[in-house]
Order: structure tokens, then sequence, then C-alpha cells
């Protein structure tokens, strides 16, 4: 069978978050398009990178890659010319100009943008902590929350809670479902913590159609049912009244744009400036 999916591949010889938010950035251009992202961390040697060219080359595939050691980037462009890819130096044309700004060279260093300084050390406990404390797993770590982002199911508490995190933010998320009453945890936190999140009933009847398909199941289930979703929406509508809690609709919002209204309402955007 032939596959028609677009391959975007990013390589980098550190974590490779640039490469991806640059990449992501501007494929949400094109929405419309179907394709899948493979992306290659920490990558050190000529090896690797031949087979990664390799194996993008038996797909429709564009590299992205921001490699500071020269070797690696000669290595994909010479593999990439060899076998007919399509590839991007994302880092190499910035260097070049504040080498020329600076009157001296780059110091052509892996990572630099991550050194395990107190910044990084917190960023780390962050993501652990959202990882903990996701999906309402402990509800003992809310207490020690920054932010307690409370939603019916596809309101995109995971994704704001591990957006967040990067931004050292500790993030928990707790679902609300109308067959169970709302943890006595919820009510202890703060109020200028707690975060509501909602969206149309119709963006939630899709994507949570999408997701049943994902699963390889029917989409004529309760969970994806419209007269489900406009209940869970008024139960959730009424526990955000009752908690006095802010409320922010992600129906056409980017996880970016929700997050910025979060660190504003909560005021941890002053915090992290």
């Amino acid at each position: 069978m032939e596959d028609n999916r677009y391959y975007v591949y990013i390589v980098s010889d550190s974590l490779g978050e640039t490469a991806s938010q640059v990449t992501k950035a501007a494929m949400n251009q094109f929405a419309n398009k179907d394709y899948i992202l493979k992306k290659y961390n920490y990558i050190r040697d000529v090896d690797a990178v031949n087979e990664i060219v390799a194996e993008a080359s038996n797909h429709q595939s564009i590299i992205m890659y921001t490699t500071v050691i020269d070797e690696l980037t000669f290595a994909i462009e010479h593999m990439c010319n060899e076998h007919n890819v399509i590839c991007h130096d994302l880092m190499s044309p910035i260097l070049i100009q504040f080498e020329k700004f600076f009157g001296e060279p780059a110091a052509r260093k892996p990572g630099s943008m991550y050194k395990m300084d107190d910044d990084y050390f917190e960023r780390v406990a962050a993501i652990e902590f959202a990882v903990k404390y996701d999906d309402g797993k402990d509800l003992r770590g809310l207490k020690y929350a920054d932010v307690v982002l409370l939603g019916i199911s596809r309101t995109s508490k995971t994704p704001l809670s591990m957006y967040l995190s990067h931004k050292n933010v500790k993030v928990a998320n707790v679902p609300l479902v109308p067959e169970i009453p709302v943890a006595k945890e919820i009510h202890e936190v703060p109020r200028h913590k707690l975060i509501g999140l909602t969206n149309s009933p119709e963006k939630l009847n899709e994507v949570r159609i999408e997701r049943l398909k994902a699963l390889g199941l029917s989409s004529n289930v309760e969970y994806a049912n419209f007269d489900r979703i406009l209940e869970e929406l008024d139960y959730a509508d009424r526990v955000y009244r009752q908690l006095g809690c802010p409320v922010i609709n992600v129906a056409n919002k980017a996880i970016e744009e929700t997050a910025s209204i979060i660190l504003e309402i909560t005021g941890l955007n002053i915090k992290l400036k």
C-alpha cells in the first residue's frame, strides 16, 4: 500500500526543543496536511545521521536540524544530497549572522541552551510533578501545585500541564465526571490557583470521535454522545460556579495562548519574567 503521508524529521545534537518549536509553528500553517513527526535527539555521530537520512529517503520527507557540530552538519547536508532528501539547517544561518555581529566564532557547543543550572533542575522538577499529578492520579499533590486545572475529558488538561511545566510551573490537573463527587482536596486549594477549562460541545464531539477512532473503537458510544457532552459541560459549569474559579474556553485557542492566559490570571507570568 502506497504511503502518501509526509514525514517531518527533527534532528538535533542536543534536546531538540528549538527545532521542535520552530517546526511545529511552521506546520500549523499547513493544518490540512497529513504528516508524521519523527524526532531524534542527542545525535552525536555520523553513523546515526546516515541511518536517519536513509530511513527518511523511503518517504516523502524533510529533515529540520539544529546541529552545532560542523561534522554532523556536513554529514546531514551530504547524505540528504546523496539520497535526494530535502533538509533545512535551522541553526547555522543564525550563528553565522551572530559571528559577523560579534566579530568572533561561536562556541559550537551542543546543549548550550540547557545548562545544568538551577533553572534547569526547576524545570525537570516541574515536568516530573506534572506527570505524577496528571489526570487526578494523586490528589495529595494539589496543595503543592502552582496551578490546578479542572475540566471534563478533552479540554486540554494534560497538554496544558506539560506545556506549563516546561515554563517551570508545577501543574496538577483533575478530571470532572458527573457521576463522581468533587474531591474535598479540590475545595482546599486556594481559589487563585484553580482554573476551570471548558470547550464547545461541537468541538468536544469532534475530538472525542477522533480519539475513539485512534483507539480503534466505535464512535457510537456515550463518551462521544452529544447529549452526554452537554450534560458534562453543564456539570462542569456548576462546579466552577461553586468553586468561584475563572473559566477558560479552549475551543479556538492554541495551547500557547491558553497557557499565557493562565499565567496572567494566576500572576505567575510576573514570577517568570
